[in-house]
This record gives structure tokens, C-alpha cells and sequence, in this order.
């Protein structure tokens, strides 16, 4: 059921008039962000996230948890990456169906070794880089140190994806195996609208 009245105050374009919250989105890194990973290709390699709820990793009596809402178009891929602190699950809430490519991590890099995952309750063994598909209301563990991307099915549309977590830090636990760049560059050609949660520390 849809809730078109429904927003998250944490989306408020109003940050001036609330220094406050936009000081702790800020420090929670919560709130929009959008990324081409540095491809200057965003349909090809790219995602919409609005972060929900995060704490703090390291800090005492912060959150433990976090939670994030993903936007994954056909083909549009989130490249290979690792977690070295951040236990996750990744839920499909809705829409096409997500493929996720896995692999153990070994000497540094992507393993050949199979990989095994539980999938709703039931483990799964795969070999690795074996494609796994979570379709509407499917859900994956993926455990540290599993590099992981993923990416919309193509011909099953846009993918609503749901990430429950650990603690999320985008700029100390994004491993990629690709040099790449987590947050994009973008060349304003109008006055922000819903400015990224990287991006508050400029409207203070």
C-alpha cells in the first residue's frame, strides 16, 4: 500500500531553518546520495540511496543499526565491493529482479572458492560469480569481508531495494576492487532542491 503524504523529515529541503537535524544527518551520513562511482556513466554504473537510520561506528551509545532505501535500474550496476565491519541484508521491496554476484574474498582479491549465503533462512551454496537472483520480497545475508555487486535484471524494470545493517560508514568501510570513487561529482546547473547528506556541511 502507498502512502503518497508520507515523507521522512530527513529529506526536507529546509536545512537552514534546522541546523540541528542537518548536523546529525551529516554525522549519521544520512539522507540522499547519489553516485556514479566515479564512471561519469550513471545509468550504466550508478544508484540512488536515501540513508533512513544509522549510527555511528566506534561511538558509545549510538545506534547499532542502519538502514538504507536503494533505486537500482536495469543493468545499472553497483561495481564489486567489501565490507570489512558492516554485516548486511539485502531485501527486494518491490519492482524487478535483483542479480547479486559474489565471491569470497582470497589474497586480496575476487576467490574462485564457492561461496555460501543464506537466502530467506536457507543456505545456499554458489559457485563464484554465480549470479543470484532475489525476486520481490527475497532477501540475502551478505557477511564481511564477501565482495559483492549487483545490478538490475534487465527487462524486469526498476528494482526497490531494502538494506538493513550494521553500522554504516561510507567513508571508512566501502572496500571496491576497482579504484574508483564512492561519491560523484556533480556540476550544479540549478540551486539544490534535496541537497545530498555529504553535502550539508556546505549549507551550515
Amino acid at each position: 500500500m502507498a502512502y503518497p503524504n508520507a515523507r521522512s523529515p530527513f529529506a526536507d529541503k529546509e536545512w537552514r531553518r534546522n541546523p540541528e537535524a542537518a548536523g546529525y544527518c551529516l554525522k549519521h551520513q544520512m539522507g540522499w546520495d547519489i553516485t556514479d562511482f566515479g564512471s561519469g556513466d550513471f545509468p550504466r554504473r550508478g544508484l540512488v540511496i536515501f540513508c533512513v537510520r544509522n549510527g555511528v561506528q566506534g561511538v558509545a551509545g549510538e545506534k547499532l543499526y542502519a538502514e538504507k532505501l536503494l533505486i537500482v535500474r536495469e543493468d545499472q550496476e553497483t561495481p564489486f565491493h567489501l565490507h570489512r565491519i558492516k554485516m548486511e541484508d539485502i531485501i527486494n521491496r518491490g519492482g524487478g529482479n535483483l542479480i547479486l554476484e559474489l565471491h569470497n574474498l582470497e589474497d586480496g582479491g575476487l576467490g574462485r572458492t564457492h561461496v555460501m549465503v543464506m537466502v530467506d533462512g536457507t543456505r545456499r551454496t554458489l559457485a563464484a560469480g554465480e549470479p543470484l537472483t532475489l525476486k520481490p520480497g527475497e532477501s540475502v545475508t551478505l557477511t564481511r569481508n564477501l565482495w559483492h555487486r549487483f545490478y538490475g535484471e534487465v527487462g524486469k524494470g526498476t528494482v526497490f531495494v531494502g538494506e538493513v545493517s550494521q553500522v554504516n560508514d561510507d567513508l571508512t568501510d566501502n572496500y571496491f576492487f576497482e579504484k574508483i570513487g564512492r561519491f560523484a561529482g556533480i556540476d550544479e546547473d540549478e540551486a539544490k532542491f534535496h541537497p545530498l547528506w555529504n553535502e550539508l556541511s556546505k549549507l551550515s
